[in-house]
């Protein structure tokens, strides 16, 4: 099996909900596997990354937000052998516990400081014992374990798990562009049939957006789209796979999405579109593999950049220019014409803000979409934002490093504002009606 195969395959995975809440969650779970007792206190800290994206985000099962919720619902439920399904299953029952809970001060979440990195620590104080799991760099990577102030080892071999991750990291680092397309266009297509899982979920989270009574803007992107699911307009139709099945994930519905580079959100980008041109086109099953193939690797290698949380919105970046390369790819174009769709999109949408994960994800992603296709039509047709002007670089590796530059640590007081805003808010949220006018 081909290396970049592996790496596609080891990092799809499916992720209930927005990741943050899932591995805050996990972590919570962990804890709570640990020790005995009745809870005394559960604290979860974490950097700027994960706090701002969980700070408004939709958990599953439940119609209360962010990391405090999160945290007393994987106390009171979450299974860790589920990892970033920890939460599947709760009931109201458990979401009744938890704000119980939350009401006595009983759980509580900080920030701990502003990174692009994962870092996360579960501290839970029971009548009876106390338990510390700390997370890096992934959102279930497990790197200590502490019960009553004694180390113990974690289910995940810490060092050797990091030494993994730096070896993915210089893989897809030492790519080119062309080495990326040389193996996406002869990889056999067995070996990546895997991804079609990728679609399966991801269409099946996009369904449940349609059923539920929370998601306003999968209608009327529904509306746009004629009444139906596939139009003969594959943009519409490609925005209302893409922010449908995106709106049902930050709402909070009872289904995973695939994920890709820590992010359900990318996943969904670097698929549903693509899904959406080979179903109108009637393409080869092979061509979508061999296009989806390229959109994850794309999205991988401007991740490795920019870090797993940053301000800059991934999902449109890195997600989303994954997406137009594919789309470029099953409309043609070769290694020059990928080229400039990439420096198209980085001429587009870097800047584009990370505020959390949220209801605000499904306009951006609306966004992106569409300046995925201009990219790739305009690229199609010779016409790209030379390396000369702005960000771009003078190869198309440069150009996504500098995409990557840009969120970190290019974007770090941004993020900084960010979380500052959000702090503010929630002082205010906390603050009687008549006290927020």
């Amino acid at each position: 099996m081909h290396r970049l195969t592996t790496l596609i395959r080891e990092d799809m995975v499916p992720a209930l909900g927005v990741t943050e809440p899932g591995a805050i969650a996990f972590a919570a779970a962990k804890a709570r596997s640990l020790a005995r007792g009745a809870l005394r206190h559960l604290t979860v800290s974490m950097n700027s990354g994960l706090y701002k994206n969980a700070y408004s985000c939709g958990i599953p099962g439940a119609d209360e937000v962010g990391a405090v919720y999160a945290a007393a619902l994987g106390y009171i439920a979450g299974d860790p052998a589920k990892e970033l399904e920890t939460l599947s299953g709760i009931t109201k029952q458990d979401l009744e516990t938890a704000r119980r809970l939350v009401a006595a001060g009983l759980v509580t979440a900080e920030m701990t400081g502003i990174s692009s990195r994962i870092a996360l620590k579960a501290r839970l104080e029971t009548d009876q014992d106390t338990a510390e799991v700390e997370i890096r760099d992934r959102h279930t990577r497990i790197v200590s374990i502490a019960v009553n102030g004694r180390e113990q080892r974690p289910d995940t071999a810490g060092q050797s798990v990091k030494a993994e991750d730096e070896e993915e990291g210089q893989l897809i680092r030492q790519m080119t562009l062309g080495g990326i397309l040389s193996y996406v266009r002869t990889v056999p297509a067995e070996e990546i049939g895997f991804i079609r899982d990728a679609f399966r979920v991801n269409l099946e989270l996009f369904e449940e957006g349609l059923k539920s009574e929370r998601t306003p803007f999968i209608r009327h992107l529904l509306k746009q789209n004629g009444g139906v699911l596939f139009s003969r307009d594959k943009r519409k139709t490609a925005s209302l796979l893409c922010n449908g099945a995106i709106e049902a994930r930050v709402t909070g519905l009872n289904k995973p999405a695939m994920s890709i580079t820590g992010s359900g959100a990318h996943g969904i980008m670097a698929t549903l579109p693509l899904y959406a041109v080979w179903k109108i086109r009637n393409l080869p099953k092979e061509a979508l593999l061999r296009a989806t193939a390229l959109s994850f690797l794309i999205c991988m290698y401007i991740k490795a950049y920019s870090g797993r949380l940053s301000a800059l919105c991934g999902c449109a970046l890195a997600g989303g220019t994954g997406a137009a390369c594919g789309l470029c790819l099953m409309g043609g174009g070769d290694e020059a014409a990928i080229g400039r769709v990439i420096s198209n999109m980085a001429s587009c949408l870097t800047g584009m803000i990370c505020d959390g994960g949220n209801q605000g994800c499904v306009m951006k992603g609306i966004a992106a979409c569409d300046a995925a296709f201009a990219a790739a039509e305009l690229a199609l047709d010779g016409v790209c934002v030379d390396s000369v002007h702005g960000i771009n670089g003078f190869t198309p590796e440069e150009t996504m490093q500098n995409i990557g530059r840009i969120a970190s640590p290019g974007m770090t007081e941004t993020e900084r504002t960010i979380v500052e805003i959000q702090a503010e808010k929630a002082v205010r949220s906390s603050e009687s009606p008549a006290a927020r006018q």
